[in-house]
């Protein structure tokens, strides 16, 4: 096989791979991985003359064009940020597959194949626990415009689409090997049953189960504001903050009825760095809770960037910042915080816990502090922001329970499970996706939000500041969408739920039985390679 033509496939897999995030139907990449594969066994086929480095190379050409064409845009926060993370990402990627293309030349092909399967499932799980977290291409993500395939999400979570992506790639692929040499054998009638099987099956009981799946009605109004605040043209002085308030109570104003229960607002809209700890003393936080208990009979979430000033003797964290104040050292932290205002005047207050590496936070800050001023100034602070270590949920008045993840922990299954697990009986999620301009990372953002609500049975109000903003049923499907880069501002009703799913009760347990099996495989490699040298 020529170069030449071994690039062409390594570029073709990467391109077949992008479609899903693209805009694409997500079943293409049930096809994406076959160039990929058919290097792989070129390479096997070929081990004495080309060492397994060589087929590292074009699986890593594969998976760069992959994260090129879907994650550009992170360019507009840091084009050094974006291209490391690219390069960090798709060597990742094709290190995994490297390992498995030298478990296939060390093992059986069926071995190999599932050295495959769970070696990425496992790297898949360590992206979404690892300081560098990073799981917006899990291959599961890829049908989260395909809501009508994947309602058994609620068993598997993303994990279970991974899982079906790699065993459906495979299967195709023998079979397109068997039909290439004429070899229609035992195998291939079991792999051809198999495939229609592994296809057919998974979406004819998502189809029942997105007929049959009934909410419970038990409505709450909801009105979200979409105030559309430019982020790279924000001022960060009291005067511009005073305009941002006006005009989101404003828009709050044109939907509230006497039923409404809920406002929510975006990320960060306000970025005054209010004070936790004396919070009555807030202009700004003194206007709206006036808004809320002369205005509107209605309780807000929101997101507002906040400072912890600690006491003397209290414990720091990791990420506690210093400043000298008449001659006395202050330490404190700032966060990304969702608030929750009652009626009453009261406030509860939930820390932004997963955040986004080079941008919120320096990755294991713990050795590397000394570079924490690298990290990104998105929303008028530099440095790591601090933490809450685990999700909590906000506790109405009238007794409901709010889960409010803040933008990128939405991508996280496992997390959002968790905030569900504590009595979670709906979600509002809250983002700012200004910073991705119109690109498609604020749609992919979007789309990720539909599969947390099908793993969850959760139904969602979504407010971004400058779009999309949306309601999402327990079903995954989408109402009143806004467009992007509009002020605007939309009312629901959506219903709360108290059931746990098997997938909230038992998380990703796909992604941990095959971490298990990858570490077994791996072992097992090793004492093979031992004794194949110790027999030299």
């Amino acid at each position: 096989m020529r170069r030449s033509f071994r690039f062409v496939l390594s570029v073709l897999s990467g391109v077949l791979l992008s479609l899903a995030w693209l805009g694409f139907p997500g079943w293409i990449i049930f096809i994406a991985f076959l160039p990929l594969l058919y290097l792989d066994d070129f390479f096997v086929n070929q081990k004495e003359y080309f060492g397994s480095v060589s087929f590292f190379g074009h699986a890593f050409l594969a998976f760069v064009v992959w994260n090129v064409l879907t994650t550009w845009w992170v360019m507009y926060a840091s084009l050094p940020g974006a291209a490391t993370a690219i390069l960090l990402n798709s060597f990742f990627m094709g290190l995994v597959w490297w390992l498995a293309h030298s478990a296939w030349r060390n093992f059986k092909k069926n071995l190999g194949y599932i050295a495959i399967v769970v070696f990425f499932l496992t790297y898949e799980f360590i992206h979404y626990h690892w300081e560098l977290e990073w799981p917006w291409l899990s291959l599961g993500n890829a049908f989260a415009n395909n809501v009508k395939m994947i309602q058994w999400y609620e068993f598997t979570g993303v994990f279970g689409g991974s899982l079906w992506i790699l065993v459906v790639n495979i299967i195709v692929f023998k079979i397109l090997k068997n039909i290439a040499t004429r070899d229609f054998n035992r195998s291939f009638k079991i792999d051809l049953v198999s495939l229609v099987l592994i296809i057919i099956i998974p979406v004819a009981i998502s189809e029942i189960i997105y007929i049959k799946y009934t909410e419970v009605e038990n409505p709450r109004e909801v009105v979200i504001v979409q105030p559309n605040i430019d982020p790279y043209n924000e001022s960060h002085d009291i005067g511009f903050s005073n305009q941002v308030l006006q005009k989101f109570l404003n828009l709050a104003l044109q939907k509230v009825t006497t039923h409404t229960d809920f406002i929510v607002g975006p990320e960060t809209i306000f970025e005054q760095f209010w004070d936790e700890q004396r919070m009555d003393y807030n202009d700004q936080f003194r206007k709206v809770s006036h808004f809320i208990r002369m205005e509107t009979n209605a309780e807000m979430v929101f997101g507002s960037v906040t400072l912890h000033y600690y006491e003397q003797g209290e414990k720091l964290s990791e990420t506690a910042r210093e400043r000298i104040v008449n001659g006395r050292k202050i330490n404190y932290d700032i966060y990304n915080s969702a608030l929750f205002l009652s009626r009453d005047g009261g406030f509860q207050i939930y820390h932004k816990s997963i955040l986004v590496s080079g941008v919120e936070k320096l990755p294991y800050i713990k050795y590397l502090k000394f570079l924490n001023k690298l990290v990104i100034n998105l929303g008028g602070a530099s440095g790591s922001y601090g933490k809450q270590d685990e999700p909590s949920n906000f506790t109405a008045t009238d007794g409901t329970i709010i889960a409010s993840p803040i933008c990128f922990e939405s991508i996280f299954g496992e997390h959002i499970s968790k905030f569900v697990k504590k009595g979670a009986q709906v979600i509002f999620i809250i983002t700012n996706d200004g910073w991705w301009k119109d690109t498609p990372g604020y749609k992919q953002h979007m789309s990720f939000a539909r599969l947390r609500a099908i793993e969850t049975r959760r139904s969602i109000a979504r407010s971004a500041n400058t779009g999309l903003s949306c309601f999402i049923d327990q079903r995954g499907e989408v109402f009143q969408k806004t467009k992007w880069w509009e002020d605007a501002v939309i009312r629901g009703n959506i219903n709360l739920n108290d059931k746990i799913t098997f997938y909230v009760k038992y998380g990703d347990y796909i992604a941990r039985i095959s971490a298990f099996l990858s570490v077994m495989l791996i072992l097992f490699l090793i004492v093979k390679q031992f004794i194949k040298t110790d027999n030299q």
